[in-house]
């Protein structure tokens, strides 16, 4: 919708009585503020164009043009569906208030959008300009999780594998399922993680892995779901209430990406999932030989005696970052024979470390 529509006398050509014509004067009035403002954010992104970044071979980037374009698109249509409902609101102070929440939400978006595309930006330096088309062809990827020929020491995916983690607030489970998807024709196991807080499970998600003969560990899509419960609620049930990030390699476009390398080098940047506005998470190896009391910049958060335990100068570093959340950035640790075996969020101090697992011996002698 234009920001003229809404000062219309007329819809579809059929002309509006004088009494709505008044109204709708009325509303211009209020809504000039805004309407005014809205034209400022036509494109949130600038620089070239989407054509003029193809005819230079930047794919990268033009990709990062076009989706910032989509973002600063549906900024505007999330700002006026807003409207339409601050419109019906009876009380005016109700609606002043509506109509300045929608008005904040419409500019931090469009801040969001010019972020995102910023992050994109930085990672086409990092990873290059050429087109994202990754090589799936399922010969080359293992086809049975109960015999595995090939599996990667930093991210095991024997059936039945478990792993649990605890932060300040939550327990995860983590648990390699003796189920498979045949993803773009790729044998993917199946692995359940599931969130609990307060006893109750917030989120639910099966994760889609695939091992490839090379030794590099694939992410083949995730089926998300979140759940609330509401106070009132009789008896209290978890409440289904988002599915956002999920995603499949092979429909909608959407693109799989490397979860562990075979052979991770510092330095080394990957795309771990490529869903478009959906879910572009990656990665960069920090570390491929970290013992705890070396370093001391990446020793920060890190539980002292977990490290001492599971690294013996052989644990791997990662920052992991999404472009569809620049500031949040994680560092996650690998043991060889365990996997993952902590998270820390060094802006937040968060910490998620590892309880309890199952696929290796230093699993009874774990800390907590």
């Amino acid at each position: 919708m234009r920001p003229e529509d809404v000062t219309e006398g007329s819809r579809c050509g059929t002309p509006l009585p004088q009494r709505a014509r008044i109204n709708s004067a009325r509303l211009a009035i209020l809504l000039l503020p805004l309407t005014v403002s809205a034209a400022l954010y036509p494109r949130p992104a600038a620089g070239a164009s989407v054509d003029e970044l193809l005819a230079q071979g930047k794919f990268c980037s033009a990709t990062a043009q076009a989706v910032s374009r989509a973002c600063g698109n549906q900024t505007q249509d999330d700002y006026w569906v807003e409207v339409g409902k601050c419109i019906n609101e009876s009380d005016s102070r109700d609606r002043a208030a509506c109509l300045s929440d929608a008005k904040t939400a419409r500019d931090d978006g469009t801040q969001l959008c010019a972020d995102q595309n910023a992050a994109r930006i930085k990672l086409c330096g990092l990873v290059g300009e050429e087109r994202y088309d990754p090589e799936f062809e399922a010969a080359l990827f293992e086809k049975d999780y109960a015999h595995l020929n090939i599996s990667n020491p930093y991210f095991p995916l024997a059936i039945g594998a478990l792993w649990e983690f605890r932060s300040a607030t939550q327990s995860i489970k983590v648990q390699v399922q003796n189920a498979t998807k045949l993803i773009d024709d790729v044998r993917c196991v199946v692995v359940r993680d599931e969130v609990t807080e307060g006893g109750i499970v917030i989120e639910g998600t099966n994760d889609w892995f695939a091992q490839a003969k090379d030794g590099n560990v694939w992410y083949c899509g995730e089926e998300t779901a979140t759940f609330e419960t509401f106070k009132g609620d009789q008896p209290k049930t978890r409440e289904l209430v988002g599915i956002d990030g999920s995603f499949k390699a092979g429909r909608d476009g959407d693109k799989p990406g490397i979860i562990f390398a075979a052979a991770p080098a510092p330095g080394q940047v990957y795309r771990e999932e490529s869903s478009l506005a959906n879910a572009e998470d990656a990665a960069q190896i920090l570390s491929v030989n970290y013992t705890y009391g070396r370093t001391p910049e990446l020793d920060k958060l890190v539980p002292a005696a977990l490290a001492k335990l599971l690294c013996a100068g052989d644990c791997v570093v990662t920052k992991n970052f999404s472009q569809l959340e620049p500031d949040v950035v994680e560092r996650k640790y690998y043991a060889p024979g365990i996997g993952l075996f902590l998270e820390t969020a060094p802006d937040t101090g968060e910490v998620v470390r590892l309880v309890t697992c199952n696929v290796d011996p230093r699993c009874a002698s774990l800390p907590h």
